[in-house]
């Protein structure tokens, strides 16, 4: 059973259409549906059935989507395992969208560039749903928030940056107490689904704070747009945002000793993919040296 077919037919019902598998995967619709339809054939079942405008696991392809899973994962162990001593092979790299900016474009590039047979792929989401990827094996390494909680030891977490947060503010407010600011003006939330999110509103809960909230949104950079638009202030992260533009805004500092998020890299510690990830490592420690 050719494991390409495996990972079309697992992308396809990921992301329910044939079209979208086919982008992610650099193919074309009419490649990735030869594939499905030779997976068939092999199994002697039907695995995808059209319901409206998306592709749905039938009663077999629902049997079949687990352990395809872990043949996948298995497959790329063995090919890691058989490259120990070369830099060689697929790395499944998660990422915060508001931590790609450590990503992009320095370290993938040089991981591109300097590394023939070494693949990234990059698979943004939230840390949530990163860390439950890191756990099911479904990716390699994770950058994200550090988990609200005791990891098992079977983890590894390393510290990339400590990010402090700030009252995002309009220029306009930016002598004013932060703590003023967050009862006072209109609040517009980190959302409480992202662990940065719950740790802004822990922060508000211990300091007594009941904030005017008028959104709560879980894209940084639409918060920052918010705030320019004056709709309100907010308690974020000092991030790296790739398209907007901070220093058009106030960004006033906790009282001391503050609040920080924790951004670091979450792994396996036995994985085999271990050599990969601390080529990536060493890109990321080489780039924070340099800024």
């Amino acid at each position: 059973m050719d494991t390409r077919y495996l990972d079309s037919f697992l992308q396809v019902a990921e992301l329910g259409s044939t079209a979208a598998a086919a982008r992610k995967l650099n193919l074309t619709p009419t490649a990735v549906a030869q594939r499905i339809k030779a997976l068939e054939n092999e199994i002697g079942q039907s695995i995808l059935v059209r319901a409206g405008r998306r592709m749905q696991l039938t009663p077999a392809g629902q049997a079949l989507q687990e352990p395809a899973r872990e043949l996948l994962a298995r497959a790329g162990e063995l090919r890691a395992i058989a490259a120990l001593d070369t830099v060689a092979g697929d790395l499944r790299i998660g990422c915060i969208t508001t931590a790609l900016s450590y990503l992009v474009p320095g370290v993938l590039a040089r991981l591109i560039n300097n590394y023939q047979f070494l693949h990234p792929h990059l698979e943004p989401a939230v840390s949530t749903v990163l860390y439950q990827k890191v756990v099911s094996g479904q990716i390699d390494v994770a950058m994200l928030v550090k988990p609200q909680f005791e990891l098992a030891k079977e983890f590894t977490w390393e510290l990339i940056s400590d990010e402090p947060f700030v009252v995002l503010a309009p220029k306009a407010l930016a002598n004013e107490h932060p703590h003023d600011l967050l009862a006072s003006q209109p609040f517009i939330r980190y959302h409480r689904s992202s662990w940065g999110g719950v740790m802004a509103d822990r922060y508000l809960m211990q300091h007594g704070i009941v904030p005017h909230e008028r959104f709560e949104i879980d894209a940084l950079d639409a918060i920052a747009a918010m705030v320019k638009g004056k709709l309100g202030v907010s308690l974020v992260p000092r991030w790296r945002p790739l398209h907007a533009r901070l220093d058009e805004l106030a960004q006033i500092p906790l009282p001391a000793p503050g609040l920080f998020r924790p951004i670091g890299l979450l792994w396996k510690r036995n994985s085999a993919k271990g050599r990969l990830i601390d080529v990536l490592r060493q890109e990321l420690r080489a780039q924070m040296q340099r800024q």
